[in-house]
C-alpha cells in the first residue's frame, strides 16, 4: 500500500514538473535582450503602479501591448503600442533585438510587427540597452552605459494624456505629441479625433474630427486654458506651458498625496475629450469637458 502511495507522489510531482512551463507567466521588472515580454507576461512600475503586458480591448480577439494602471481590475489602456498593427494569437512577444530595437514579433523575430521609433548607434550592441516601466506610465528605453533615455512612450501617446506626459512640439526635431481617439472600445487603432496644440499665432489647445475643430481650450492666460476654467479647482496642479524657441509644450500633475488616486486625459471618437481620476473603488468622473464654440 505504501508502495503505491510513493508512486503515486511521483506521478503527481511528474506531472506538475511537466505541465508547470506550460502555464507559467513571468511578472517582469524589465526588458533587456535575454529578458523579453510574452503574451501572458507583466511587467511593472517599481511601485506596482502600471503594467504592460498583451491584451484584448472590448470584444477584440486581436492581441495588442498596452499599458494600464496595475489595480485597475479592468485594464484600461493608457497606452498601445501597436494600435494599428494586431496580433490575430497568442504567439506575441516583446523584446529588444540584436539592433538594439525594441520591437513585436510573433512567429519570425526578423519581421516585427511593430517597432519603437528609434535610430540605434550600429556600434552598440543590445545588450547596451534596457527597456523599464516608469511610475508614471512611461515606457522607457534606456542606454545603459549612461542611463540616457533613447526612447520613450510618452513621446508617442495614443488616446490618454496623463500627468507629467507633455503634448506640443519640439520645434528642434520636429515631434509632435498629441493625443488621438481608439477608432471604437473594441479597436484602439489611430481614430478621426485628435487633441493637439495649435502652434501657429498665438499657440491654443484645440480638438479635431478630420483635422477640423470642434472644442477650444483657448489659449494660455498663465494659469490654465482660457476655455477651462475648471483647471482652477484645486484638482490639477504644477501645470507647465512652455513656448521658446525650442519647444511649445504643456505639462500638468494632480494635486493629491494619494496613491491610489489617478488622472488621465482620454480623447474620444464621440468628439468629446473627458478628464477622468481611477480610485481603487472604480472609475469616477472627475470633469466632462463641455465644448466650446470653434471660432
Amino acid at each position: 500500500m505504501k508502495s503505491l502511495e510513493a508512486f503515486l507522489d511521483t506521478i503527481l510531482i511528474l506531472l506538475i514538473f511537466v505541465y508547470q512551463p506550460f502555464c507559467l507567466s513571468l511578472v517582469l521588472d524589465s526588458i533587456t535582450p535575454n529578458n523579453t515580454v510574452k503574451d501572458g507576461d507583466v511587467l511593472l512600475s517599481g511601485q506596482k503602479t502600471f503594467a504592460l503586458g498583451f491584451f484584448s480591448p472590448g470584444k477584440s480577439r486581436y492581441r495588442y501591448v498596452g499599458i494600464w494602471y496595475y489595480k485597475d481590475p479592468e485594464k484600461t489602456a493608457v497606452w498601445v503600442a501597436n494600435r494599428d498593427d494586431p496580433i490575430n494569437e497568442t504567439s506575441g512577444v516583446l523584446a529588444i533585438d540584436s539592433k538594439g530595437r525594441l520591437i513585436i514579433y510573433a512567429k519570425d523575430q526578423n519581421s516585427p510587427i511593430w517597432s519603437a521609433n528609434v535610430s540605434v548607434p550600429s556600434e552598440k550592441s543590445s545588450s547596451s540597452f534596457i527597456a523599464k516601466l516608469l511610475d508614471v506610465g512611461n515606457l522607457v528605453l534606456i542606454k545603459q552605459d549612461n542611463s540616457t533615455v533613447i526612447w520613450q512612450s510618452f513621446d508617442y501617446p495614443t488616446n490618454t494624456y496623463l500627468p507629467f506626459m507633455k503634448l506640443g512640439l519640439n520645434r528642434k526635431s520636429g515631434l509632435n505629441r498629441f493625443i488621438s481617439s481608439w477608432k471604437s472600445a473594441d479597436d484602439p487603432g489611430t481614430g478621426n479625433c485628435t487633441y493637439r496644440i495649435d502652434s501657429t499665432g498665438y499657440p491654443q489647445m484645440f480638438a479635431y474630427k478630420n483635422r477640423v475643430p470642434f472644442w477650444r481650450a483657448g489659449s494660455w492666460t498663465g494659469q490654465r486654458w482660457s476655455g477651462v476654467p475648471t483647471m482652477t479647482n484645486g484638482f490639477l496642479d504644477n501645470t507647465s506651458y512652455v513656448n521658446n524657441q525650442d519647444e511649445i509644450s504643456v505639462m500638468y500633475g494632480i494635486s493629491t498625496d494619494s496613491n491610489s488616486v489617478f488622472s488621465r486625459f482620454v480623447i474620444e471618437e464621440s468628439e468629446t475629450v473627458r478628464q477622468f481620476t481611477w480610485q481603487d473603488q472604480g472609475h469616477v468622473l472627475k470633469l466632462g469637458m463641455s465644448q466650446e464654440e470653434c471660432s
